[in-house]
Formats: C-alpha cells, structure tokens, sequence
C-alpha cells in the first residue's frame, strides 16, 4: 500500500520539469494522475511513460473556460478530485523599462489567473463531499500546492512581471488555507529557487520556444548560472526529482496540519527580506 492511494491528482503544466517529476513521484505513491501541457502530444507521450494510472489534458489554461474544462474531464473519468497543484508557467524576462504591458499581462495570467481559476474550478468537488463528511463525522483532508518562487517572494532583476504573478499566487494560497480551513482542504505553496529545468539551462540562440504563437528565448546566462555555487549554501541547482519531493510532502498525510505556508525549496538560498 502506498501513501496515495485512491487519490486523485490534477498537475497542470506536468509533461516536462518540475512538473513531470511530480506527477511521476505522485503516481508513484499510488495517486491517479492528470498529466497537462499546452501541447496535447508531448502530454500524451509523458502520461505513456509514466507507469500508474494517468488521464491527459492538452490546452492553453489561460482561455476563460479551460480550467473547467480540465477539472470537468477529471469527474468525467474519476468522479472526484483530492490533489491540486498548481504548477503551469513560464518566464518571460527583461528589466522593467523595455518591458511591455503585453508581457506583464501575460505572467500574472499563467501565475495567478490560471491558479484562481482552477481552484475555483475544483471548489465544488472539494468543497461538497467534505460537507457530506462533517456531517458523518468523519476527517477527510484534501490538498492544494500553488508553485511560486523566491522571484516571488524576495524579488530578482529582470523578472517584475514573473515576481508579481507569483507573489500574487502566495496571498492567494494564504486567503483560500482561511476559507477552505473549514472543509479540511489544506492550500500551500512552494517557493522553488534555482531548479535544473529547460527554463534555467543555458542560454543560446537555441533556446527558442513557442509559447501561445509567440517564439521566447528562455534559459539564463552562463555567468548567472555560475553564481549558483556562491549563492547556495548547498552549492548546486536543486533537480526537479528533489523540487517534486516538497510537493509530494504537502500533498500528503504528514502535511495534514500544515496550511497557509509558503515552502521554500531553495538549498538555503535567502536573500533580502522574505513575507
């Protein structure tokens, strides 16, 4: 027997990283999982590679009406939802005076909107049965983990977009651990630091993704990635297997009393002042 099962998960944004790790580390702890990502095929391929059982959502989360969308396939084919978790993003970076409205727009849609949408798209389902188990007496908790980041928390150069979006998912963890308290649905968040991800590789003129129509150059500069071994106390990036296992804690029974806290998954990186 394992820690999850008879779960149920949805993890947006799972078909690479941070995000793959988790469903995988999930499903192997016995959960049912949602594997999501913007291109139904590389979902399909990493929910085929993933051995557990999984159910594939391709779509972009920031389209009104996705998230329910995602949600209402889950109780089409499992009937319930116990695990959220809140990973879908992505950056896009420049210093705040060539940044357009365009490109702060679109960070506080994939870091807060999608995240508010979602678990408002699984309210009910979360929401109902623990009313029915009140009832009974009985003391059944269920899970939220919103992903930020120390961006979010603490700030950094070249991110005032991605920073806002992810501070911004951090008051939303700590007002929903409030009013969800009650239903015995514990909503956390993680704050990751500098994980090896295709986001954090180096920089190149390779580097070119196509998100939503738009081509981005994602990675960091060799020179930042350098300053990994200074600024860590630990002195490397942390590995998404390593990101996920924060996760997979909040998700799980020993988190049961934990709610409304931002997890730092950082090596013991801190700098500045921390909310």
């Amino acid at each position: 027997m394992t820690v999850l099962d008879g779960k149920v998960a949805i993890v947006t944004g799972s078909a690479r990283g941070i995000g793959r790790a988790t469903a995988e580390l999930l499903s192997q702890q016995g959960a049912k999982v949602l594997i999501n990502d913007l291109d139904t095929d590389v979902a399909e391929q990493t929910a085929s590679e993933i051995a557990g059982d999984t159910l594939v959502f391709g779509g972009d989360l920031t389209k009104p009406g996705v998230p329910d969308e995602l949600v209402q396939k889950v109780i089409d084919e499992w009937g319930r939802v116990d695990i959220l978790v809140n990973n879908a993003g992505y950056t896009l970076d420049a210093p705040i005076h060539k940044m357009s409205d365009e490109w702060f727009q679109k960070m506080l849609d994939i870091h807060s909107i999608v995240p508010f949408r979602m678990c408002r798209a699984v309210a009910p389902h979360m929401r109902e049965p623990a009313k029915q188990e009140k009832a009974e007496g009985n003391e059944v908790f269920r899970k939220i983990v919103n992903v930020s980041s120390i961006s979010g928390t603490m700030g950094n150069a070249g991110q005032a977009n991605y920073s806002s979006g992810k501070s911004a998912v951090v008051g939303l963890t700590k007002t929903l651990a409030k009013e969800w308290g009650q239903f015995k649905i514990n909503v956390n968040a993680v704050a990751f630091g500098f994980i090896e991800t295709r986001l954090t590789a180096p920089k190149t003129d390779e580097s070119v993704v196509d998100i939503a129509g738009e081509k981005v150059q994602i990675g960091v500069p060799e020179q930042m990635r350098q300053m990994a071994s200074f600024v860590i106390p630990l002195g490397r990036p942390g590995t998404p297997e390593e990101a996920a296992g924060g996760v997979f804690f909040l998700c799980s029974p020993w988190s049961n009393y934990v709610s409304g806290q931002v997890l730092n998954i950082t090596g013991g990186q801190f700098t500045g002042m921390t909310s």
